[in-house]
């Protein structure tokens, strides 16, 4: 494998040549959940002028110059094997203008996308330390992705009222209404990362990378401890296991994180690179940008609504199974969730028959 640092532009692609997709259109790769929340966004005429005005509230020229006066800035003087990745992804997926990156200072690994006119990346020495270069290319990959699906603008708008939140918590009910924000915000910027993902494997093209660098997210850089196929099996003991409980505490454990935990991301990435969706795009069949502004937002919700309904019906979660229940009309709900919570099942009554007054079979326990 290449390292990267002694080649430019396309020169380092890996003996394998990667697709490029050209005019590819974000809608190629969101999230249903994501995509139909965009769209929307989108067909709300002055919606991202509005929030470009609060420009002046909000802290992005101070980001922008935090960055520049205190990380290292990647060019082809500084981290050049970055820089070619960089260049590299926004040419696979079409990206006209390269965004500015940055390395920061952090042990913890993590990147972000963020800025309202313009979006920057930020990746920490903990994540550059962490992955090897397939690995990393599809990390790069994903920020490109939140770039071209215009997802730093509300990024940054959540990173500020997270902040915002925090100081205004002495005010009463203030610190309510703007974190009934950030839950709704942080509950789509959860399924952008999964947009994200999808983004980072079509610039990567190499599933098992994609693979390896979740489970180092998750895991450490002990690769050799650690199994892809195992941690796969993590997730379907995380989505079956447990009683109904366990699913409320899913929930609760997921709502303050602004990403889905990582064997739910590494399954779903498996699942959609197993897709005739993910072929299509790899074939060259997949929307373009210059369709975008005919999109449907009633397709788009009726599609993300089919996604879910979908999601539920095949989901071995205990709560999406008494909901599918449920829907389904199946009888003793009632039993059910008390035994889904741990408690004893109601015991059934005898049933009696009322064509015969004296009892007889009737009044036996069936």
């Amino acid at each position: 494998m290449s390292d990267g640092h002694e080649h430019s532009g396309q020169e380092n692609v890996p003996s394998r040549q990667r697709r490029r997709f050209p005019g590819i259109s974000s809608r190629a790769y969101e999230h249903p959940a994501d995509r139909s929340a965009l769209v929307a966004l989108r067909k709300l005429s002055g919606f991202d002028t509005v929030f470009k005005a609060l420009s002046g509230l909000l802290p992005e020229r101070s980001l922008r110059l935090l960055f520049l006066s205190d990380s290292v800035r990647v060019s082809d003087q500084q981290f050049a094997h970055l820089n070619d990745m960089l260049r590299d992804a926004c040419y696979i997926l079409d990206l006209e203008k390269v965004p500015p990156m940055y390395v920061n200072q952090d042990p913890v690994p993590n990147a972000m996308c963020i800025g309202l006119d313009e979006p920057i990346i930020v990746v920490t020495t903990g994540l550059v330390e962490l992955l090897d270069e397939e690995e990393m290319r599809a990390v790069v990959g994903h920020e490109v992705g939140h770039a071209l699906s215009g997802h730093s603008v509300y990024r940054t708008i959540l990173l500020f009222l997270t902040s915002l939140a925090v100081r205004v918590a002495w005010i009463p009910l203030g610190n309510l209404a703007i974190m009934a924000i950030v839950t709704a915000l942080r509950e789509w910027f959860r399924k952008s990362e999964l947009s994200a993902d999808r983004a980072g494997l079509l610039v990567g093209q190499d599933l098992q990378s994609s693979m390896r660098g979740l489970m180092k997210l998750a895991g450490g850089h002990h690769l050799h401890q650690m199994n892809v196929d195992a941690f796969l099996k993590q997730a379907e003991e995380y989505e079956a296991g447990g009683d109904l409980r366990d699913s409320v505490l899913k929930i609760l454990n997921v709502l303050p994180r602004s990403h889905p935990f990582t064997t739910v991301r590494a399954a779903e990435l498996k699942k959609w690179a197993e897709s005739r969706d993910y072929q299509r795009i790899m074939d060259g069949h997949y929307p373009r940008r210059s369709e975008d502004k005919d999109t449907s937002v009633t397709d788009s919700f009726r599609e993300s609504a089919s996604h879910y309904a979908n999601h539920v019906k095949s989901s071995k979660d205990p709560l999406m199974k008494l909901v599918t229940d449920i829907a389904g009309g199946a009888g003793d709900l009632g039993s059910r969730v008390r035994r889904g919570f741990g408690g004893p099942a109601a015991k059934e009554q005898p049933r009696r028959d009322t064509t015969d007054e004296g009892g007889g079979e009737g009044g036996t326990e069936s």
